[in-house]
């Protein structure tokens, strides 16, 4: 008998459209067989089964079922769970607090604060799955060791804090001063270890970027394992995010990397609540099928955990199918809609919609209706899930458990589209709260939202603590101990840069010697991580291919087609270089890892990552600013920078911009050297400040692809190189001759000294010319010095007004648009003009490029001359006449 025929004729919408069956009694006979062995045997040998049937049909060149779809059940039958390790009284009673005082502390915070905001129905909806996690499987303990890395959904940072508080790790101060920083002991919004550098260990409130940094983390545990840095562990990465955040491209963006690398250290834990910030993730669809499909096809090992206990006898009982069919074709939206019904009007909306499925819950009472929970607020099934993960090898897992948004809050939030905003409750939807998880509290408790904590020597006190401790600690937990390092001097790894070289080099090829000198250094050279995403044969690393290695877990399965040269592309188990292919976000996620690895493994590791610094700031910008969260420490380096020394690449790889946005990241000190003495400098202090004194920045430096030669730094220029600007000549005309002051930055200092020889010589100004490796270093120190003054701690000036006082004009020169050197014009009292790449870039000559963003020594001649005109320094024609002699340029800056 046919589907439909057992249905009644029934239309079965998405069901699977078959061939004719040509046999229909041997197709029945195989049916029967394989209902057989699940039924006696059991579920996991008909999964075996199947899977060998697969393998066979496979052989005989039978392609099997494209799809990557399964019936809308729990992957793991009951009787696969295994026993509960737990008291499940207890642990409810515990869940119940942490879900009371995760939301009163967000009703008193709003009833005090109406603008605070806040979050109730996330972590309502996520309870049971991190308290299942914090009960049984997430493990603490000295930093690299046991300890597993866990990161929270950002959402749910209340209920974290509650059991926090629980713990006695937090107090009820901290909780009632939830997001409120400012005065101190306050909580922050979201995970943020830079807010609470002892607690969160990891930033996830910017959704999305939490699943590409939890595989990278993974990914890099693996690699300081197979490098012999660390030992190898059965250390775990668990990633709580949610449904509507998957659509996030970096979410699914290295799921293929999990897969491939055989990261079975990893565990995605989506809380699928079906509903977004407004609405429902896919209200005319299923996001749950749409998330397995994609981790299927990844090659992630999926489990589904859809169903509550109360489900198991239904389904097992389901012979004709139609249940099974109507949970496989009802739609996101109708289940969201579901969750705000009680049990009478379940019945009637859902098991209604077919007689015979009527029929299978005529035995049951309404209130068993409503009672019936999804398999995310189900200790059994989450503890069921979490252990098959961790038994699974060879690749990651992902859980997708399903819950209701607002699980608990009634008609005031579950289920609800309002839900996520919902940050008041009142005096009945609190005491219906109380009701529904049996709390012990008096109606005056409720209707103030008073916080709780039972009795220490209380039974379910003392439960929680065990239970920790046999975990070794608490969780979440940050540290940032790690043994200092201490690092070669400068001359060791870059003697060739402070001396100058009689030929020329552009500043690329000078960080890369300087990197291959670095990584022979004792003790340091082991911990440092080169990372490109592509692209390292321009950056002239090729010749690190072969000494070092490139990370692969696999290591080289193949003979490379440049075997024979002395810089052939090596992959190696062991490898040191990480090469990840054309996905910066992926490479700026390891550089995260690595650069973290300090707080997470215990040990201090310098990441160096060089790419097209177009193709940094602006593309993954989130990333560094959550990088910055999260405490990195590492050097990343803008390869081919500026608007006008990439050449003929154009628009879309020219960088004027990247210093503006990097002044704007608090703990990232940007450079734009203009010579390798400086960037020697500059590397020498960002070893020492980062791996020694173990300070908590991270380095942005800018490099290019131009040649030219490299002048030695005056003496004792270094720490003004590091304060952001030192004088690098001073070109003198005469006593009586007008004084314009130069600035200028990477590769257009060159147009600067240019520049200034023509002034001197042709129309008699004395010149000073000025490097600045940093205007915004800079701009930090004046506004520090500025803030000092009005507060009255100190009188001294900020460096940059030091260099700069008096009255000569200031002409300023940068490849990049003029906001980045207008950073310092508060701080300047002098006549300031500035020169800048603003606008698109182009394809062309660097020389046509400069004429064109009028930054060349022609332009800057005649704005510093127009400075010196406005002045009364010089007679008022002397720019047109500059302008015949150089050719009638249009000087639009002057």
């Amino acid at each position: 008998m046919t589907m439909d025929a057992r249905l009644g004729g029934m239309h079965l919408g998405a069901a699977l459209q078959l061939p004719v069956d040509v046999d229909p009694e041997e197709t029945r006979e195989w049916l029967d067989a394989f209902d057989g062995v699940v039924r006696h045997v059991g579920v996991a040998r008909g999964r075996y089964l199947l899977q060998r049937l697969i393998k066979q049909a496979g052989r005989c060149g039978i392609a099997a079922s494209t799809t990557l779809r399964t019936a809308y059940c729990n992957t793991l039958h009951h009787s696969e769970q295994g026993l509960f390790s737990g008291d499940l009284e207890l642990e409810r009673q515990l869940a119940a607090w942490v879900r009371w005082n995760a939301m009163a502390m967000v009703v008193q915070a709003n009833r005090r604060e109406g603008e605070l905001g806040g979050h109730i129905a996330s972590y309502a909806s996520a309870a049971d799955l991190f308290e299942v996690g914090f009960n049984h499987f997430f493990r603490a303990g000295p930093s690299g060791e046991t300890n597993d890395l866990v990161f929270f959904q950002a959402h749910s940072a209340p209920g974290i804090y509650a059991r926090a508080y629980l713990e006695g790790r937090l107090s009820e101060r901290q909780l009632a001063n939830y997001r409120r920083e400012v005065g101190g002991e306050g909580l922050c919004s979201y995970p943020h270890p830079w807010s609470m550098p002892d607690f969160w260990q990891f930033p996830t409130g910017s959704m999305g970027l939490g699943p590409i940094s939890a595989i990278y983390q993974a990914r890099f545990m693996r690699y300081l394992q197979h490098r012999h840095l660390r030992p190898s562990s059965t250390r775990h990465v668990w990633g709580f995010f949610g449904d509507g955040e998957m659509d996030e491209p970096e979410s699914l963006a290295a799921l293929g990397l999990a897969a491939r690398e055989g990261l079975d250290n990893l565990t995605f834990v989506i809380n699928c609540n079906l509903q977004r910030l407004d609405g429902p993730v896919r209200g005319n669809g299923k996001v749950i099928e749409e998330l397995e499909a994609q981790f299927l096809g990844a090659g992630w090992n999926v489990i589904k955990v859809l169903w509550g206990s109360e489900w198991d006898a239904l389904l097992d009982q389901d012979h004709d199918g139609v249940l099974q069919h109507y949970l496989d074709i009802t739609v996101d939206g109708e289940y969201q809609s579901l969750s705000t019904l009680d049990g009478a009007a379940r019945r009637q909306r859902f098991f209604a919609r077919h007689p015979r499925l009527l029929e299978k819950v005529a035995h049951l009472e309404d209130s068993q209706l409503e009672k019936m929970r999804r398999g995310g607020h189900d200790p059994l099934k989450i503890h069921a899930a979490y252990t098959a993960a961790l038994a699974c090898k060879g690749r990651p897992t992902v859980i997708l458990a399903k819950t209701e948004k607002g699980h608990g809050m009634g008609r005031w939030g579950q289920g609800k589209m309002i839900a996520h905003q919902q940050k008041q409750l009142d005096d009945e939807a609190l005491l219906a709260f109380r009701d529904r998880f049996a709390l012990p509290l008096s109606d005056d408790d409720v209707r103030a939202a008073r916080l709780f904590k039972p009795e220490a020597d209380s039974l379910v006190m003392r439960y929680l603590h065990s239970r920790r401790q046999a975990l070794h600690g608490y969780l979440p937990s940050r540290s940032s101990v790690a043994v200092p390092l201490e690092t070669p001097a400068a001359s060791a790894f870059a003697g060739f840069a402070s001396a100058g070289e009689s030929k020329p080099m552009s500043t690329t090829l000078a960080f890369v010697r300087m990197l291959g000198s670095l990584l022979k250094a004792p003790v340091l050279g082991e911990r440092i991580v080169p990372i490109v995403a592509d692209e390292a044969r321009t950056f002239g690393m090729a010749n690190l291919f072969h000494k070092y290695g490139i990370y692969s877990p696999q290591g080289q399965l193949y003979t490379p087609e440049d075997k024979d040269s002395i810089v052939s592309y090596r992959e190696a188990r062991d490898g040191q270089i990480l090469e990840e292919g054309i996905t910066e976000a992926g490479a700026m996620s390891s550089w995260i890892a690595a650069g973290t690895a300090y707080s997470t493994h215990g040990m201090a590791m310098l990441p160096v990552y060089i790419f097209y610094s177009m193709f940094g700031f602006q593309r993954v910008a989130d990333l560094i600013w959550a990088a910055a969260d999260q405490r990195t420490r590492g050097f990343l380096i803008g390869a081919t920078s500026g608007r006008t020394t990439l050449a003929g690449e154009g628009l879309q790889h020219q960088d004027g911009s990247s210093h503006v946005v990097a002044a704007t990241v608090p703990n990232c000190r940007a450079y734009d050297p203009a010579f390798a003495g400086e960037l020697a400098v500059i590397v020498d202090h960002g070893l020492k400040c980062m791996m020694t004194a173990q300070e908590d920045v991270f380095y942005y430096l800018t490099v290019t692809n131009e040649n030219y030669l490299q002048r030695p730094l005056p003496d004792g220029a270094e720490a003004d190189v590091i304060k952001g600007m030192y004088l690098l000549d001073t070109l003198d005309a005469g006593p009586e001759a007008p004084l314009v002051r130069l600035l200028g930055s990477g590769a257009l200092l060159n147009e600067v000294l240019s520049a200034a020889n023509r002034l001197r010589e042709r129309w008699g100004v004395t010149v000073q010319v000025w490097s600045v490796t940093s205007f915004s270093e800079l701009e930090r120190d004046a506004r520090s010095a500025q803030h000092a003054r009005l507060a009255g701690t100190q009188t001294t000036l900020g460096h940059v007004e030091q260099c700069l006082g008096g009255s000569a004009p200031v002409v300023a020169a940068t490849d990049y648009v003029r906001a980045y050197a207008q950073l310092i014009a508060p701080y300047v009292s002098a006549p300031l003009k500035v020169l800048g790449t603003d606008g698109f870039g182009c394809s062309d000559t660097r020389g046509a490029l400069r004429r064109y963003f009028e930054v060349d020594s022609q332009a800057i001649c005649l704005t510093a001359l127009q400075a010196l005109v406005e002045q009364g320094r010089l007679a008022a024609d002397t720019v047109a006449k500059a302008r015949c002699i150089m050719g009638g340029a249009d000087n639009r800056h002057a």
